[in-house]
């Protein structure tokens, strides 16, 4: 065997010359600098329940690091083909570990990998489709692999070993990965028995200086650089505790990509794959829906909304049209499809969308007119930690919009007197269950999918004639046909002002001298004398449509509510809230219409009927002691397993708004 680290990841002598990128210190997100924009389709915003509010701010010193003095290297592992393997000098039962393949003199570009485990106690593995397998070992003995590269007129097959040691006193960063060059990169330092490790220093010992976004020492982020050909970039962590020092490396391959030539997607994208890969959509889904090399829109054609093919409507006719980036984003999306979705709700809503895409470095969640498909943050699907691992944590990048206000307007999703929903802080080492996710994942998919069905509900598939589904949402928005555009006619909102401070808060739309002098009492005033749900629908007429059937039929289906308030944004003490403000008179007639347009299986009248009345919250009080405001005789029942929390006033960070994405629309 012989020592390789950062030379060419091949196999070769010759050291790798990586052209230096400058790093981004927010969420990537997709700017569409080569169209001319004609209209902003989504302006959803705010943050995902499970994030930690030590982690919600945008950061922004990204600064270089030394290198290491001392490291250990990538050992190369040679076979009788041209598959070869790199593997770490010491493998020990407790860490996070790697495999590397690699294919003589080729990058990894366009080849398959499927890896898998041939012997030794049984491993969670979440990247076995990746040149990179990363694992978790748990106990220390003897563990076979054996992995196929295919593709590029290349199919080889090679089987490797390799032996854990018992476990010591070390450092454990989560985890090693691939990563296309210009993309987000996040590690995490795993505490140790719950406590934080002091004194993290992080440094690199690869052939290319990189800079780091120390934000929090615990979970850097960097922006991979780009390379000329594929890549490993190696850090190492040090830190204290308990009097000693500690550390663990890490190994991080760049690969390198084609030139980005989309004007769609014009920023670096991960590798992604149909899920299917039987589908007769497998390859047209993922080149269609989420790639660099994306330079027109597809034809309907070529890719049909999943309701325009007959005989759709069931879970495998969706799941033929899931593009991953890993394998366990489609297994844990058809688990709750299947499981959780008793009234196919969801099935039918994803009649109106052309792929179902769920990658590491989606965030937030967004649908796209241009391309017809949804993006699930995979944060929402998440069971292991290891699945948990394999997300890029970079944060979302409009955290900080309307800081110049002096109110805020949080919300929540509550059943029986306790949060609906699971949060657990990325720094915890913890599995989830279906009923833990289908709380959030539920009112994401109501919201995301009402956008889809509100440009392209089901009634009007058969009329769609292409030949792009951006030529029928022209012609469908020019006649004032879509769903939300209808309602805007019917019965509109009407504040101004609240429409101008949803722009400072959703858009990033400076605030004037006006807006921020607004006290919570003029915002309640302005919010009640018009007939909105949230204050979310006044960031465009699309998300007003999105909001009130989400609320609608969380409560439906779920008997969740929606608790939203007008307070400070300091104290949170409430001038005015409510929960199930879907359940007013006053939003009757505009909630109907968009639950018949949308699911016109249920009478939205008799739907929102048959909802409970609205509760007030109790105005001077805090945001939290709000929460036990519905009557009740009965203990707490909690919807997933992991809301053990028995006090009533937990203080979660607040969320503001809705996790979603600006995306803008071509120019037809």
């Amino acid at each position: 065997m012989n020592t390789l680290f950062n030379k060419t990841f091949i196999g070769q002598s010759i050291l790798n010359t990586i052209t230096n990128k400058s790093y981004q210190s927010r969420t990537k997100y997709f700017a569409i600098t080569n169209l001319v924009i004609a209209a902003i389709l989504t302006g959803c915003g705010g943050s995902s329940s499970d994030s930690s509010s030590a982690d919600s701010g945008t950061p922004d010193n990204s600064l270089p690091i030394n290198t290491c003095e001392a490291s250990s290297e990538l050992t190369l592992v040679t076979t009788s083909s041209d598959l070869s393997f790199n593997v770490e000098q010491t493998y020990t039962a407790g860490q996070s570990a790697t495999i590397l393949a690699s294919v003589v003199n080729t990058d990894s570009a366009g080849l398959t990998y499927q890896w898998q485990q041939t012997s030794g106690p049984a491993l969670s593995l979440v990247s076995e489709n990746s040149p990179v397998l990363s694992f978790i070992i748990p106990e220390s003995g003897e563990y076979s692999f054996s992995v196929n590269v295919s593709g590029n007129q290349t199919d080889l097959t090679e089987s490797v070993s390799i032996t854990a040691n018992a476990s010591i006193n070390q450092l454990n960063i989560n985890s090693d990965h691939q990563v296309v060059e210009g993309n987000g990169v996040s590690l995490r330092v795993a505490r140790i028995n719950d406590l934080i490790v002091d004194e993290i220093e992080w440094c690199y010992f690869s052939n290319q200086a990189v800079e780091l976004d120390l934000t929090n020492p615990e979970r850097p982020l960097f922006t991979a650089p780009n390379v000329n050909s594929d890549s490993v970039i190696g850090l190492k962590a040090t830190g204290q505790f308990a009097g000693e020092t500690l550390s663990d490396e890490v190994f991080v391959l760049v690969t390198n990509e084609s030139t980005i030539s989309s004007p769609y997607f014009d920023q670096p994208v991960a590798r992604t794959y149909s899920y299917k890969d039987s589908s007769k959509y497998a390859a047209n889904a993922s080149n269609c829906v989420y790639s660099n090399q994306l330079n027109q829109t597809c034809n309907i054609a070529d890719l049909p909304l999943v309701g325009q093919v007959a005989n759709s409507e069931n879970v495998q006719s969706v799941m033929d049209r899931v593009v991953v980036s890993h394998d366990w984003m489609g297994e844990n999306f058809e688990t709750f499809l299947t499981q959780a979705d008793p009234n196919s709700d969801f099935i039918k809503l994803l009649q109106s969308v052309t792929a179902v895409v769920i990658s590491y470095d989606v965030r937030p969640s967004f649908y796209w007119v241009a391309t017809g498909a949804i993006y699930l943050d995979p944060e929402y699907l998440w069971f292991t930690p290891e699945q948990r691992d394999t997300i890029n944590e970079a944060p979302d990048y409009r955290s900080d919009f309307g800081n110049d206000l002096q109110f805020i307007m949080p919300w929540r999703y509550v059943k029986n007197n306790d949060y609906a929903y699971s949060r657990i802080d990325r720094a915890v080492r913890q599995t989830r269950s279906l009923a833990d996710i289908t709380p959030n994942l539920a009112s994401l998919l109501y919201h995301e999918l009402a956008h889809a069905n509100d440009f392209f509900p089901r009634s009007i598939h058969n009329t769609l004639t292409g030949p792009t589904l951006i030529d029928d949402f022209y012609r469908r928005t020019d006649d004032n046909a879509l769903v939300s555009d209808q309602l805007k006619n019917i019965d509109p909102l009407t504040s101004s002002e609240m429409y101008g401070l949803a722009g400072v808060s959703f858009q990033g739309e400076t605030a004037n001298s006006t807006q921020k002098a607004y006290l919570p009492n003029d915002v309640t005033s302005f919010f009640l004398t018009d007939h909105a749900n949230d204050f979310y629908a006044y960031s465009s007429t699309r998300e007003d449509a999105a909001m009130l059937f989400e609320e609608s039929f969380m409560s439906h289906r779920y008997q969740i509510h929606r608790d939203v308030a007008v307070t400070d944004p300091t104290e949170l003490i409430v001038d005015w809230g409510q929960r199930g403000r879907i359940g007013s008179p006053e939003l009757l007639e505009r909630g109907a219409f968009v639950i018949d347009q949308i699911m016109p299986e249920e009478d939205g009248k008799t739907l929102l009927n048959n909802l409970p009345e609205p509760i007030n919250m109790t105005a001077g009080e805090d945001w939290y002691d709000n929460i036990g405001i519905s009557p009740s005789s009965q203990s707490l029942s909690k919807v997933s397993s992991l809301s053990t929390n028995d006090n009533a006033k937990e203080r979660r960070p607040v969320q503001i708004g809705r996790e979603h994405r600006d995306m803008p629309i071509p120019q037809r």
